[in-house]
């Protein structure tokens, strides 16, 4: 009979998820290597390195990778804990941020910690989002009371995304307030206490908007470079052509790369509006390179992929028997949704350009170690769910033999 210490405790990652990330991470370093090579080549900036950003990506992804297998090995209900400090030490990041990162076309997002960028936003959306699980998993059917459960968890949120807007960074924000938004909902929040929170976000981001616009009308001598970029990101989407050298510069070129993309696209490393015209193509535009180079058909592959990979993603989440687990995937795969969806709705003129990364493609360090560690999580909340099936299959064997043993000694055998 086998000993019952050998029963497992815990099952196996998903491989399908681990792959596709694996895969997604992959391609992203190819195309970081294929929008940025011919602009580092010719640059004394970058030290005439057509591998500068390329190489820098591959360090990335290598210590995203430790970090993912790291948190795929943390039983994910230990997040339930360890969320606390990540999210001080958020807050904390945060509030320095206007006062020690430096000023790039009007915000202040980054700074720098031992010699490496630190965007405190992506860890921030994490940290939310573990806040959040834990937060409404402990609560239960308290939650759905306004008072003790909902306008706590709101009151959480509102602040974290008013730090983010102090930088500012509208994009972000508005991805970890809809990302909030899911998680809220899907912890079972009260529809019209949903509904109520949409009509007072609408309400107040048109007042902040509309008030900027008509103090930057009133004293016009007083602007600061890209105090301004809120309003002409709208109207460049309403009509890029009405400026094309300034507000529309970018959206019409990431769509001439598009459109020379066609049907089949240009060929790998041969687009051309990344030599020089499309600024941040191997950043914000990435995905206009790739479907420069790959056209419409590789475009549509790639956008399959990454739409099954989040799919899988929702799945094993949903597997989960723990609600702190289920909201905890859910809100991750859903800020990888979220975020790919508005980078890309941006490229493609759908809505308004944010200046926020393509998740695993996009060139930058924050972004990818936050989202391989996220993914780790994910892949520990998946074990969860292979758990049960491997459990019975073992009992099963266990009696058997068991069976097997005592009609041996039944008949001497």
């Amino acid at each position: 009979m086998r000993d019952s210490k050998s029963e497992p405790k815990r099952g196996a990652p998903d491989f399908q998820l681990l792959i596709l990330t694996l895969l997604l991470v992959g391609f992203g370093i190819v195309m970081v290597f294929s929008s940025s090579s011919n602009i580092t080549l010719v640059s004394e900036k970058f030290g005439y390195d057509l591998m500068y950003f390329t190489k820098r990506q591959i360090a990335f992804g290598g210590v995203g990778m430790i970090l993912m297998f790291i948190t795929m090995n943390i039983p994910y209900d230990k997040f339930k804990k360890l969320f606390v400090p990540v999210f001080i030490v958020t807050i904390i990041m945060l509030m320095l941020v206007p006062f020690l990162a430096d000023d790039i076309f009007g915000a202040r997002s980054w700074f720098m910690i031992f010699g490496l960028g630190v965007q405190p936003t992506e860890l921030a959306k994490i940290a939310t989002i573990l806040y959040l699980a834990a937060l409404i998993s402990k609560k239960g059917d308290r939650f759905r009371d306004l008072r003790t459960g909902y306008i706590p968890v709101m009151v959480i949120v509102g602040f974290v995304a008013g730090l983010i807007m102090l930088q500012p960074d509208f994009g972000s924000c508005m991805i970890l307030v809809a990302t909030a938004g899911l998680i809220i909902f899907a912890g079972g929040a009260n529809l019209k206490h949903i509904l109520g929170s949409i009509a007072l976000l609408i309400l107040g981001a048109s007042i902040v908007l509309g008030a900027g616009a008509l103090l930057d009308q009133i004293n016009p001598s007083e602007k600061q470079a890209g105090s301004n970029y809120k309003v002409g990101r709208i109207t460049s989407f309403i009509n890029p052509w009405e400026d094309p050298q300034h507000t529309g510069y970018n959206i019409i070129h990431s769509l001439t790369a598009l459109g020379h993309g066609g049907l089949t696209g240009a060929g790998f490393g041969q687009g051309i509006q990344k030599l020089h015209y499309l600024p941040n193509s191997y950043n914000d535009f990435i995905f206009s390179v790739i479907g420069e180079e790959f056209g419409f058909i590789g475009s549509i592959i790639f956008l399959l992929l990454y739409i099954y990979f989040i799919w899988r993603g929702l799945l094993v989440s949903l597997r989960c028997s723990s609600t702190f687990g289920l909201l905890t995937g859910v809100g991750i795969m859903g800020l990888i949704a979220i975020q790919a969806f508005v980078n890309i709705g941006g490229v493609t003129r759908t809505i308004p350009i944010t200046g926020v990364t393509l998740p695993f493609i996009s060139y930058g360090g924050s972004s990818l170690l936050v989202m391989m560690g996220a993914m780790g999580i994910v892949l520990s909340i998946s074990r969860d769910s292979t758990l049960p099936a491997k459990q019975e299959r073992t009992k099963s064997v266990v009696v058997k033999e068991a069976s097997r043993e005592l009609g041996n000694s039944r008949y001497g055998r």
